[in-house]
């Protein structure tokens, strides 16, 4: 009987002592959201053929190769205060530099911290073939509408 006793303690000191798995099922670090326009008529939505859309002094961005697409959602560098993107169509580039403050938030023991994006600016571009640019929220906290509107 005190065999039985001892097994039954052993089991419940056992799953007493068990954790709940940790998986993050919450939102990370959202990307930057650029939608593109026709500039005629700056209310519609224009797909744009990209070629290929990179980060200076990184690898591009491999679904955003050869495709025509109304939007796109980049990753901001989040070492840094800024990050420089080429974006090509039709083989004539365009060089769009964002610069923001960063904020980073503890979200969960499972997740981590992501990192927000404050005070959004494009300090410099170049307009071979986007001919206005304008930021709709200069704060990047999710990435479920866009922070940028590009006219072409």
């Amino acid at each position: 009987m005190k065999k039985y006793i001892t097994i039954i303690i052993v089991s419940f000191l056992a799953i007493l002592s068990c954790e709940k798995d940790d998986i993050c099922i919450e939102a990370t670090t959202p990307n930057l959201v650029i939608r593109f326009y026709n500039n005629d008529i700056q209310t519609d939505v224009k797909d744009v053929l990209l070629d290929s859309v990179w980060s200076i002094n990184k690898n591009g961005i491999e679904q955003y190769k050869s495709v025509s697409t109304d939007s796109i959602a980049i990753p901001l560098n989040l070492n840094e205060d800024s990050t420089t993107y080429i974006i090509e169509n039709n083989s004539i580039k365009d060089t769009l530099k964002f610069i923001y403050d960063r904020k980073d938030i503890f979200v969960s023991r499972s997740c981590g911290y992501k990192t927000i994006f404050e005070n959004l600016q494009i300090e410099s571009n170049s307009t071979n073939w986007i001919k206005n640019i304008n930021i709709n929220n200069a704060i990047i906290e999710n990435d479920t509408a866009a922070h940028i509107s590009i006219f072409h």
